[in-house]
This record gives structure tokens, C-alpha cells and sequence, in this order.
């Protein structure tokens, strides 16, 4: 459940809005090898320093890589700096509205299932241990309940009558409502992971499912 910050992913993206600088991460992102500065400007018809220029901004981004190396056959001393190139990351960036986190109900189920074909164990089993502990590793990296929540996507609320916290967004909602009961109960492993690694023993994590916010809802314990 870790990922770049929202502010940081649209800036990301915002970044390709200048049409120079979405030509040059094409031509890197379409090119098999690491592109140099001297290759992007021929390639764009465009000077070195405008294409060092927007190279630099997109790697600043983390749309692109860069290393540093030198030319074939130019090795040792004499050989000159080695040069800057330029590469496609291999992580994907996407910005949604609201928040949803679908590659991670993916990562979970390939887990579980890939553990049960190894080990025979029940997939049910496997999944429910595996989202928990993906909560647990969440939560304690958090450090809070409330900032994992607001991390994730949650968007919590402590405005129900009886002092639940609500999370008015499900970020696995598309998913949710094809496959309610498979995917709300990983929802419910995950976020009793989340709160037991944050430490926080003031709210029960239980289901219930409510039209328009997450199937789950932290409870204060019952006196």
C-alpha cells in the first residue's frame, strides 16, 4: 500500500503536458536501449541543451532513469567522462480519482494463489494471512492508524452518532462490487493488519458493508 505521494504523481504526470518533453520521453521510452542527450536532440531535431533540459526534468519526475556510462571501446584512462543516458523506469505511475489501489488486490491474490499451488495450503487461508500481514507492514510504516488510512485512500471520518471511524472510500470499489465477498474480506485482513501495526488498540476493525463508503468500519471497543 506504498506508494508516491498524490502531489507528487499528478506533478509527474502534469510534466508530459509540454509537448516537447512528451516527445522526448516517447523516444526514450520507445527506445530498446539508454538514450543519450546527443542521440534525443538529433533524433528531435532539437539542440543538446533543450534536450538536456527536459531529459533532466522528467528523470527529477522519476519518469525516467538515468546512468552513467561510457561509449564502446572508450575505456580507462583518457576515455573521458562516462555519459548521462536516459532510460524508462520500470515502475508505472497513475494518478486516480478517488484514490483506488487495484494492482494491490492483484499482488495479494497472485501471492495466495502462488503459495497454495507450492505448499497445498487452502488459498483462503494463504490470502487472508498474506493481506494481513501487507496490512501489518503498512500500518507500522505509517506509524499512525489514521495516516495509514489517509495513505491508502480511506478518506476516514469520525462523524458516525456511535464514534466509529468511517472511511468514506473503498479503493478497491470497482472490484468490490463485481466481487464483494472475496474482495471485502481482504479488505477486512488488510485493515486489521493496518491497525494492529500501527499499535492502536482503540478501534475494532469489523465489516460492515453500507451503499456509498468501504465495507469496513473501526469501532471503539464496547465497554
Amino acid at each position: 500500500m506504498v506508494t508516491r505521494p498524490k502531489p507528487d504523481r499528478i506533478a509527474a504526470l502534469a510534466a508530459l503536458d509540454d509537448p516537447i518533453r512528451r516527445a522526448v520521453f516517447d523516444l526514450v521510452a520507445h527506445s530498446a536501449t539508454p538514450v543519450s542527450r546527443d542521440a534525443a536532440a538529433e533524433a528531435l531535431g532539437t539542440s543538446r541543451r533543450v534536450a538536456a533540459f527536459h531529459l533532466d526534468r522528467l528523470a527529477d519526475q522519476g519518469l525516467l532513469a538515468v546512468e552513467y556510462r561510457r561509449p564502446p571501446g572508450r575505456s580507462g584512462p583518457g576515455a573521458g567522462r562516462p555519459a548521462k543516458l536516459y532510460r524508462r523506469i520500470e515502475d508505472e505511475i497513475a494518478v486516480s480519482v478517488p484514490p483506488r489501489h487495484y494492482e494491490l488486490v492483484g499482488e495479494l491474490l497472485a501471492t495466495a494463489v502462488a503459495e497454495s499451488i507450492d505448499t497445498g495450503a487452502a488459498v483462503q487461508e494463504v490470502l487472508d494471512r498474506t493481506a494481513y500481514q501487507a496490512g501489518r507492514t503498512t500500518g507500522a510504516a505509517a506509524g499512525t492508524l489514521l495516516a495509514a488510512l489517509e495513505d491508502a485512500g480511506y478518506e476516514p471520518h469520525g462523524d458516525d452518532p456511535d464514534g466509529a471511524l468511517i472511511l468514506r472510500n473503498c479503493p478497491f470499489h470497482r472490484l468490490a462490487r463485481q466481487f464483494t465477498a472475496l474482495v471485502c474480506g481482504v479488505n477486512l485482513q488488510l485493515l486489521r493488519g493496518v491497525a494492529d501495526g500501527t499499535g492502536d488498540a482503540t478501534r475494532t476493525v469489523i465489516l460492515d458493508p453500507s451503499p456509498g463508503r468501504c465495507c469496513v468500519r473501526l469501532q471503539p471497543p464496547a465497554h
